[in-house]
C-alpha cells in the first residue's frame, strides 16, 4: 500500500510539472524555454498564476499521498525509508569480494563457469556457482578418499579401473530442479593441490570431459578442506555450520575443564537457521566420559557461543604436550574387535528397517526421474518420506524429502 501511495504521488507531481511547461510554452517561448531551467518556473508561477494555479494545484495534490506512502514506510520499514532517501540505490553495486582465489578458463556445459565456492570435504571435491537452494551450475569429483596432505591425481582417457566419478549439475531457466549428467570413463583429469594453513588446499586442475558434454576446464583453484571458516587466524564462529557448532563446543570444554584431552560424541543435524539450541553433549575427557547440557546461542554479530561461558583462553601447549598429541603408527592386533563398515550389505530396505544405524551418514540417493541427491541421512518423518541434508556451502542446509517408492539406487559414501 505504501509503495503505490508514493508512486501515485510522484506520477501525480511529475503530470504537474510537464502541464506547468506546456503552459509556459502557451505564454510565450520564452518563457517555455525558461521554465525547463530551474529556479524560472519559480518565477513563472509568480509572474503567471492564473495559468499555473492548476498545474501547481496538481503537483499539490501530488505531495498527499506521496507525503503518507513515506510516512507508512517510515513506520514499518525504516531501514528501507533511509535507503531511499540516502540514494544509495544510484550507486553502483560494489563487487563482493571472493573468499577463495579460483582462476579456471574453458567452458562448462557449453558456458563460462566462475564458481565462487571450492571444497574437498569427505572425498568429494566441489565447485560450485551461485549461492541459491540448487546452484546454477555445480562440478563434483567424487575421489577414493579425502587427502590428508598434498593431492596429486592423474587420470587419462583409457584408464578404467578405480576411477573418481564426475557430475555435472546445471540449473535451466524457469525450471525448479537442475539437470544432471555424470561421468565415470573417458575424461582427463589433472589435480596437483598443495595444503596451506589454516584448512585451505590450492594448485593446478585441469578436467577434459568427452566432447558431449561441452566441459573443459584449466586454471588455479583454491579449496576449503572443511566447513570451517577463519578470520584473522581465528575460527570466524559467524558461519553457520555444523563444524563451526562442533568447534565451539571442542573449544568451551577444552577451557572450561583445563584440558585439552577432549573427545566429542558426534553431534545429531541440527537447526542452523534457529538463534538458540538446547544439547545435550557426551564427550570423554581426559579419558573419562561425561555428558552435559549445554546452551548454544547466535547473534549476527558475534556468531554462536556457549551462553554464560567466561572460562579463560587455554595457556600454549607444552612440548610434552604436542608430543602427547602427535599422531602414531596404530597396529591391528589379531582377534581384536574392529568397527563394522556399514556400507557392506546396505541397500534401501536396511535403511528403512533400522534407520537410527545410518542417521548422520552421508548418502547418494537416484530417483526414477534420474534426478539425484547427497547429503547426510537424517531419518524418517512421519510421512514415511527419507529425510537427507545437504549442505549449502556456507549458507545454511536444505533438506531433500523423498518417498521410498522414488528410489532407483541408494549408495552409502561412507562406513
Amino acid at each position: 500500500m505504501d509503495a503505490l501511495l508514493i508512486v501515485g504521488g510522484l506520477l501525480l507531481i511529475l503530470f504537474g510539472m510537464v502541464w506547468l511547461v506546456v503552459q509556459a510554452f502557451s505564454t510565450s517561448l520564452l518563457w517555455g524555454v525558461g521554465s525547463l531551467l530551474p529556479p524560472l518556473p519559480l518565477l513563472f508561477i509568480v509572474r503567471h498564476w492564473q495559468r499555473a494555479r492548476s498545474s501547481v494545484t496538481l503537483m499539490g495534490m501530488g505531495c498527499i499521498p506521496l507525503v503518507v506512502g513515506l510516512t507508512l514506510l517510515a513506520s514499518h520499514d525504516a531501514d528501507r525509508l533511509a535507503a531511499i532517501l540516502s540514494l544509495r540505490w544510484l550507486e553502483p553495486e560494489a563487487k563482493v569480494a571472493r573468499e577463495l582465489d579460483i582462476q579456471l578458463r574453458g567452458e562448462f556445459n557449453g558456458k563460462p563457469f566462475a564458481p565462487e565456492l571450492g571444497e574437498l570435504i569427505d572425498g568429494t571435491l566441489i565447485l560450485r556457482e551461485g549461492d541459491d537452494f540448487f546452484a546454477r551450475r555445480e562440478l563434483s569429483i567424487r575421489l577414493p578418499s579425502q587427502p590428508s596432505g598434498d593431492l596429486q591425481l592423474n587420470v587419462l582417457p583409457d584408464d578404467r579401473d578405480n576411477l573418481p566419478a564426475i557430475e555435472l549439475s546445471w540449473l535451466l531457466p524457469d525450471h525448479d530442479l537442475p539437470e544432471t549428467r555424470r561421468v565415470i570413463s573417458g575424461y582427463t583429469l589433472h589435480l596437483d593441490l598443495k595444503s596451506a594453513e589454516p584448512n585451505l588446499l590450492r594448485g593446478d586442475f585441469h578436467l577434459v570431459l568427452p566432447s558431449g558434454y561441452r566441459t573443459s576446464l584449466s586454471g588455479k583453484v583454491e579449496l576449503y578442506t572443511s566447513d570451517l571458516r577463519y578470520r584473522n587466524g581465528r575460527v570466524d564462529t559467524r558461519h553457520n555450520s555444523q563444524a563451526t557448532l562442533e568447534w565451539l563446543i571442542v573449544d568451551y570444554l577444552q577451557r572450561n575443564t583445563r584440558t585439552r584431552a577432549v573427545e566429542l560424541a558426534p553431534l545429531p543435524p541440527m537447526d542452523l537457521d534457529s538463534h538458540q539450541l538446547d544439547l545435550d553433549v557426551e564427550a570423554r575427557i581426559a579419558g573419562v566420559a561425561r555428558r552435559m547440557p549445554l546452551t548454544l546461542v547466535r547473534s549476527d554479530l558475534q556468531g554462536w557461543r556457549v551462553q554464560g561461558d567466561q572460562a579463560p583462553a587455554l595457556p600454549p601447549p607444552s612440548e610434552d604436550d604436542l608430543l602427547r598429541t602427535a599422531p602414531v603408527p596404530t597396529t591391528v592386533v589379531r582377534g581384536e574387535e574392529r568397527p563394522l563398515d556399514r556400507r557392506i550389505g546396505f541397500s534401501l530396505e536396511s535403511l528403512l528397517d533400522r534407520p537410527g544405524r545410518y542417521l548422520g551418514a552421508r548418502v547418494r540417493v537416484m530417483t526414477e526421474r534420474g534426478r539425484s541427491a547427497e547429503g547426510r541421512f537424517d531419518g524418517i518423518n512421519a510421512e514415511g518420506r527419507l529425510v537427507i541434508q545437504h549442505a549449502l556451502g556456507g549458507q545454511g542446509e536444505a533438506s531433500f524429502l523423498l518417498r521410498s517408492s522414488e528410489v532407483t539406487q541408494i549408495e552409502l559414501l561412507e562406513p
